[in-house]
């Protein structure tokens, strides 16, 4: 059985990410702690709020210098997503450079924060193995990442963003699969699995 690390740094939304797995028949820690993340088979990266506090709690607590060192396959979640990218527009946030990509902010002219479901299309990659196109996810933000060489699924929302990116063993999707139902549960279980 895998060792799942969820990283709870203060602003991820660690429980229900571990009631997801646990429906899946998964153990999964909850941590902060650097020597416990290293160690895992495979790491969760969620995250809820804004980037700058939550960057800085990452900073306060010495995870920036541990998260894009990890050698395991790990999955960032939502603002998680947008932490592993370079830099946010969202009050001009320094991330943690996994990926050479800004966030943005979304058009004014579209109702923000984009809340609730969504599809996901143009997929690549195991994280989206036995799932097929425009199925439905779940969704809560203002920022995006936008289309890049990175993107392993992608989502329109006025314009077509990555819905989901890898970069060797990094994974991350902006929408929610502990709240995205069956297809939810299909894409944490592949991330497990991988």
């Amino acid at each position: 059985m895998s060792k799942i690390v969820i990283i709870d740094y203060g602003a991820g939304n660690v429980r229900s990410v571990q009631f997801a797995l646990e429906r899946l028949g998964y153990d999964a820690i909850c941590s902060n702690d650097a020597e416990v993340i290293k160690s895992a088979d495979k790491v969760i990266f969620p995250g809820v709020g804004e980037a700058k506090s939550a960057m800085k709690e990452i900073r306060r607590q010495g995870l920036e210098k541990v998260i894009p060192k990890l050698e395991q396959p790990v999955l960032g979640i939502c603002l998680g997503m947008q932490l592993m990218c370079q830099f946010s527009k969202e009050n001009n946030t320094e991330c943690l450079n996994i990926f050479p990509i800004d966030v943005l902010k979304f058009d004014k002219q579209l109702k923000v924060p984009q809340i609730g479901w969504n599809t996901i299309n143009n997929f690549k990659g195991d994280l989206f193995k036995g799932i097929e196109e425009n199925y439905y996810v779940y969704y809560v933000h203002s920022y995006y990442v936008p289309k890049n060489e990175f993107a392993v699924a992608l989502t329109d929302y006025g314009i077509q963003y990555a819905g989901a990116i890898q970069k060797d063993n990094f994974y991350a999707c902006q929408f929610h699969p502990e709240k995205s139902s069956s297809i939810g549960e299909q894409i944490l279980k592949n991330f497990i699995e991988l």
